[in-house]
């Protein structure tokens, strides 16, 4: 079994910042991707940034510049630290981590969501 959890979410006014954590835990023998998703009401979910176990990173367009995903290998954790924030980046924000198990089967998991509400 694996299990995602994120953290990290919360208000904050347009301009200001916050840093989501998501933590990927159980039966683990390697993750290859882990990464960000939102969803805002209405919307379908989207690609908000992803990074492979390479390094290789991937950003929506709309947060290039003011979003930056990082990882802890060691501890099975991926970060994203959110800038200059706008209305517009309220959502749902998912984590989801890509790999293989303890049993050497491949597995995709999504977290339960953190809210993040940025107010104008």
């Amino acid at each position: 079994q694996v299990h995602v959890v994120e953290s990290g979410g919360g208000l904050v006014q347009a301009g200001g910042s916050l840093r989501l954590s998501c933590e990927a835990s159980g039966s683990i023998f390697r993750i290859n991707t882990m990464g960000w998703y939102r969803q805002a009401p209405g919307k379908q979910r989207e690609l908000v940034a992803a990074l492979s176990s390479g390094g290789d990173t991937n950003y929506a367009d709309s947060v290039k510049g003011r979003f930056t995903i990082s990882r802890d290998n060691a501890k099975n954790t991926v970060y994203l630290q959110m800038n200059s924030l706008k209305p517009e980046d309220t959502a749902v924000y998912y984590c989801n981590a890509q790999g293989l198990t303890g049993l050497m089967a491949y597995f995709g998991r999504w977290g339960q969501g953190t809210l993040v509400t940025v107010s104008s």
